[in-house]
């Protein structure tokens, strides 16, 4: 059964489910990581939206963090707490306002991360250089869009506060 409106077949629907099966590998990738290192599904997301923040040269409160991952007041409290005692995470006073707690990736974490990540990082990124400039914007508005539909109304109001 088919959730478009058109035919069940196709090259846009052969990369849907390429996409989909990609996203699949990508979630045991994931898994295996969190497994070999100890951690809960949600300490490698929590991990993963320290590092998108530092890559943006943005600050995460707790609370914050806890937003982007769905996480209530105690869980985010529970999560930051077990990467602190992991030696993966600090909590420091924020930049741009001192009376803020912010949440900061030990230099420990982005090791862990680019030891484990690093070659799924590097054969990606070398796929991509046998692109033109026109493909990889293709390719990055078609990923753009598919992240935003599935990101939703929560996504997206939780993406811009």
């Amino acid at each position: 059964m088919s959730t478009t409106s058109g035919p069940a077949q196709g090259p846009e629907l052969e990369i849907v489910h390429l996409l989909r099966a990609t996203t699949v590998e990508l979630g045991l990738h994931s898994a295996r990581f969190a497994q070999r290192n100890g951690m809960h599904p949600t300490d490698v997301r929590a991990l993963i939206a320290l590092m998108d923040a530092r890559r943006a040269r943005q600050e995460l409160s707790a609370g914050r963090l806890g937003a982007v991952l769905g996480l209530n007041s105690a869980g985010t409290t529970a999560l930051v707490d077990r990467l602190e005692r992991a030696g993966l995470v600090r909590r420091a006073r924020g930049r741009q306002d001192r009376r803020t707690v912010v949440v900061e990736l030990e230099e420990r974490a982005v090791a862990l991360g680019r030891s484990f990540f690093g070659p799924l990082i590097d054969r990606s990124v070398e796929l991509l250089r046998g692109y033109d400039e026109h493909q990889l914007a293709a390719i990055r508005g078609f990923l753009a869009g598919v992240r935003e539909a599935a990101a939703g109304d929560e996504g997206a109001a939780g993406r811009g506060a």
